[in-house]
């Protein structure tokens, strides 16, 4: 199904979206109708299973929200399988070097930009679609964002970001500030640096800068430094402190 996240972000729009780890179509919609552009579907660090993964494409689908899938680990199998169920897009954890990038390639793109399993799955609603147009619309439409979260990633991302398929850049910015040796320092001037060092390679090769924040605030000062592709909160997250503020100054004032 087409949907208008990957045509936006490549006319320079701003996507907003948020994570989830929560296997529940319900929180899937609540999002979509809270003016989100897009979810990841968290299957890295959440306990989702394809067919729920699936379930939840449906309901995003219903309210014309993306769906992209947090991959476990970079295996063609995988990306393969997450894109048969109907995501819209794959990320990609920890691609630190030009072969990381060709194997993600492989899993998420067709002939000729890759290897992807050929089936009628329900991404190519179940047969109903003309295989090669079917292929061509895939190769096209798929969105592939690649997770650079390791120093590794990030000196050899120059030779990474100039392969075709890949859409999205995407700074982990917490997994990088371990890799600099200061887990969740996300003021430091290094980390700072390699930000700036992607949104400006992203701007030489034509990609598109993505990064996970925390706030509003960090949101837009990191639209002001050039990012499009923007992961707000972890939304289990976003629920739990919205609670407790609202319940905390309940509390203050019957104190």
């Amino acid at each position: 199904m087409k949907l208008p996240l990957k045509e936006n972000l490549l006319a320079g729009r701003v996507a907003i979206g948020t994570f989830v780890t929560n296997p529940s179509p319900d929180l899937i919609e609540i999002i979509a109708l809270g003016g989100f552009d897009f979810v990841v579907v968290d299957t890295e660090h959440g306990d989702l299973a394809i067919h729920q993964t699936k379930d939840l494409v449906r309901a995003a689908e219903l309210h014309g929200m993306g769906v992209i899938t947090r991959v476990t680990e970079n295996n063609a199998p995988l990306i393969t399988r997450a894109l048969d169920v109907g995501a819209h897009g794959v990320q990609i954890p920890q691609v630190n070097t030009v072969e990381d990038a060709r194997r993600a390639l492989k899993g998420a793109k067709y002939f000729p930009l890759g290897e992807r399993g050929i089936a009628m799955p329900r991404s190519a609603e179940y047969g109903n679609k003309d295989p090669m147009a079917y292929f061509e619309e895939a190769n096209r439409e798929t969105l592939v964002s690649i997770h650079i979260e390791n120093l590794i990633g990030y000196h050899n991302l120059e030779d990474i970001i100039q392969l075709e398929g890949i859409d999205v850049v995407f700074l982990g910015p917490f997994d990088m500030s371990q890799s600099l040796g200061t887990p969740g320092d996300m003021g430091n001037p290094r980390l700072q640096e390699i930000s700036q060092g992607i949104v400006a390679l992203c701007r030489q090769y034509g990609k598109i800068p993505g990064t996970f924040v925390s706030s509003r605030e960090d949101a837009l000062k990191r639209i002001n430094e050039g990012y499009r592709f923007i992961g707000l909160h972890v939304f289990d997250t976003f629920i739990l402190k919205a609670s407790q503020k609202e319940v905390s100054q309940l509390r203050n004032v019957l104190e």
